[in-house]
């Protein structure tokens, strides 16, 4: 079975409706994504590198390209300021 992600330019992230709940059920899986966000940050702000971030909002499963320059507590913090919820982030590569 292939998922399909909806390519989206970040600057379009900031109107999209995010929900609560977590989107991975496994407590190994969501400590896997703390470490893959926070080196997805160290690299954005040594190197500028670029990396993939596949997330859901309210309506469909989405990916950007972007750098990652923050990581909270509970989102992750793009250019300009737009976040993504962290509990609603899929996977990072």
């Amino acid at each position: 079975m292939t998922i399909n992600f909806e390519s989206i330019e970040k600057e379009n992230i900031e109107t999209l409706k995010f929900p609560h709940t977590e989107v991975l059920k496994d407590d190994n899986a969501i400590n896997q994504r703390r470490t893959e966000l926070e080196r997805a940050m160290s690299l954005g702000n040594l190197e500028h590198s670029k990396i993939q971030i596949y997330f859901e909002d309210d309506f469909s499963k989405k990916m950007v390209e972007t750098t990652v320059w923050a990581v909270t507590d509970e989102s992750v913090v793009l250019k300009k300021g737009v976040g993504i919820p962290i509990n609603r982030i899929l996977k990072i590569s």
